[in-house]
């Protein structure tokens, strides 16, 4: 039964979700419209009839509201049209190409993140008000306040420049040139993710029930495991399905600092070309990755709380 509300829900869910990322295309088409430029404005200005006959290619001739109408035609048949600035590419081949790249850093980022921020916070939250836990609060708030583009090259100062073991930046898919990238994302977030498991973990460790179970003897491995650590983890679930869509969608400056071909890097040259096709592709693609991300936190609600009920929800 809990099974079948938690498959209604999220089908209304995904149904309700269209209407904003239809919103979503409306003010992103319009938007990147208003701003100063064209996608064929350079220093030297094109002769009127090469001008005309790319605006006819391209349907740019055309009343606005025609192309939004013709551009949401495309969209329903997943075709993000021709790049203006990539020639021989479409916008289709270029998040194709991009974002592998930008998923690993930023999923491999969120892993690390999470991994080590629960660890950080549990092991604050059993011993509250110690050295152990003044520590790691201090280093969550060192992290949280101290920016990437700050990181970044601090990191590459120290372990590219001055110890020589890592490249400074580029890309090949080794292990090697993945590793700055990866813990300069990761850093904030781990900061992040501790100070919640921190706060929750001490939350849950008062509640009636972990006093029953240490009453029952239970060794405090055990309480922590079955009975405290999926109500703890709820607030850092709310976290991680926004920030992992930051990570693996919004690591455009991390990516310009190590030049990795990943889809930020797209998306500013795109934004600086006024590439209309390709700034309207990632922006979609984005959108669809932070609904896609947020609806499955939703759903992991159910199997961390069972107290949540999909099917009696009206």
């Amino acid at each position: 039964m809990i099974q079948e509300g938690i498959v209604r829900h999220g089908i209304g869910r995904l149904v309700s979700l269209i209407p904003t990322l239809l919103m979503l295309i409306t003010i992103a088409f319009f938007l990147i419209r208003v701003a100063p430029g064209g996608p064929f404005d350079s220093e030297k200005p094109l002769p009127p009839e090469i001008r005309a006959n790319l605006d006819a290619k391209y349907h740019l001739d055309e009343p606005l509201v025609q192309q939004y109408f013709r551009y949401l035609g495309q969209i329903l048949v997943l075709d993000f049209g021709p790049s203006y600035q990539y020639k021989d590419w479409t916008v289709n081949e270029l998040i194709a190409r991009g974002f592998p790249v930008s998923l690993t850093i930023g999923g491999l980022a969120m892993v690390l993140a999470f991994v080590f921020g629960t660890s950080i916070g549990i092991a604050a939250a059993l011993r509250q008000n110690s050295a152990v836990d003044y520590g790691a609060m201090g280093f969550a708030m060192l992290g949280i306040s101290i920016p990437n583009f700050v990181i970044a090259p601090a990191l590459i100062l120290l372990f590219a420049v001055y110890a020589g073991w890592l490249p400074a930046g580029g890309w090949d898919w080794s292990v090697q040139r993945m590793i700055l990238p990866v813990v300069t994302l990761a850093l904030p977030v781990i900061a992040y993710i501790a100070r919640l498991t921190r706060g929750s973990m001490i939350e849950v460790l008062h509640s009636n029930y972990i006093r029953t179970a240490r009453a029952k003897g239970l060794p405090m491995s055990q309480i922590i495991r079955r009975h405290a650590l999926k109500p703890a983890l709820l607030p850092v679930i709310s976290y991680m399905g926004p920030a992992t869509a930051g990570l693996i969608t919004g690591s455009v400056i991390i990516e310009r600092i190590y030049s990795i071909p990943g889809l930020g890097s797209y998306f500013v040259t795109g934004a600086l070309n006024r590439d209309y096709t390709l700034v309207m592709g990632v922006v979609i693609f984005y959108g669809v990755v932070i609904i896609l991300l947020n609806f499955i936190v939703d759903l992991l609600y159910a199997w961390l709380n069972p107290r949540i009920r999909y099917d009696e929800a009206s």
